[in-house]
């Protein structure tokens, strides 16, 4: 690899982890389209640059448009051998994220499951703590949408004490929920305000809107609709509009305006 794709692809980490991700999308695409004699011979930087192009997509909400692409990814990637496979593993995570997006649970949990068991051996090889919390992070996600709470809640307590950024604040947005879908609203609340985990632009909305779960299920409408209505702020301002959270954002304010209080006689 060449010093000057070496720094674009700092660059793209850098832009991602700032949650930039017009920009790290459109870096990237320039990197795939530039020609040949600029990078070599190996398909690697092209895999690469494609990898962070649809991950900034998937991000930022426009999964739908590059699921396509990623599985087109995955499939040439089955050719990588050794530590590069963790490049495959990376990838087929952003489906996953994207699929939890979509509802399709049950497809999430299981290509989840895999990614963790290809994870296994490539520790040996490289680094693939990331990889692995990222598919746990999405398998418990994918727990919650399958009201599967407990389970969800395990992975979330077991996890979060080592991840980071956008992985520690998606286990804590799950530990939150999955407190709420088993009914400990309380607790639920006590642990949304324990820890304020860094901004991370992909998560934007998820805390608020876990929270105003919580405060409606105690009853407590006017904070529930604060809560909730801050998150579809927050979902509007910092998201694609095609994000699917959004919509989940106007659908938990709907009804948590339209309903009776839980509580209530």
């Amino acid at each position: 690899m060449s010093r000057w794709q070496g720094r674009e692809l700092d660059r793209l980490r850098d832009l991602l982890e700032a949650g930039e991700y017009e920009e790290a999308k459109a870096r990237a695409r320039a990197l795939e389209a530039a020609p040949r004699r600029v990078w070599g011979r190996s398909p690697m930087v092209v895999w690469v640059a494609k990898a962070f192009a649809t991950g900034a997509a998937a991000a930022h909400g426009r999964g739908t448009e590059v699921l396509a692409e990623m599985e087109t990814l995955i499939a040439e990637l089955e050719r990588a051998v050794g530590a590069e496979r963790t490049l495959l593993l990376a990838v087929r995570g952003n489906r996953v994220s994207v699929l939890v997006d979509q509802e399709r649970h049950t497809e999430a949990e299981a290509e989840a499951q895999d990614i963790l068991r290809g994870a296994a051996p490539l520790a040996l090889l490289t680094e693939v703590w990331r990889v692995e919390l990222s598919a746990l992070a999405n398998l418990a996600a994918a727990f919650c949408g399958q009201d599967r709470y407990e389970e969800a809640e395990a992975i979330a307590r077991g996890n979060l004490p080592r991840a980071q950024g956008n992985t520690a604040a998606a286990l804590h947005r799950v530990l939150v929920r999955s407190l709420s879908g088993q009914g400990r609203h309380e607790e639920a609340l006590a642990e949304a305000g324990r820890l304020t985990p860094l901004w991370v632009r992909a998560q934007s909305g998820t805390l608020s809107m876990a929270t105003a779960a919580a405060l409606h299920g105690l009853g407590r409408r006017s904070e529930a609709e604060a809560a909730a209505r801050q998150a579809l702020n927050d979902c509007e301002q910092f998201l694609h509009p095609a994000h699917p959270r959004i919509q989940e954002a106007r659908t938990l304010l709907a009804r948590i305006t339209t309903t009776e209080d839980p509580l209530a006689s």
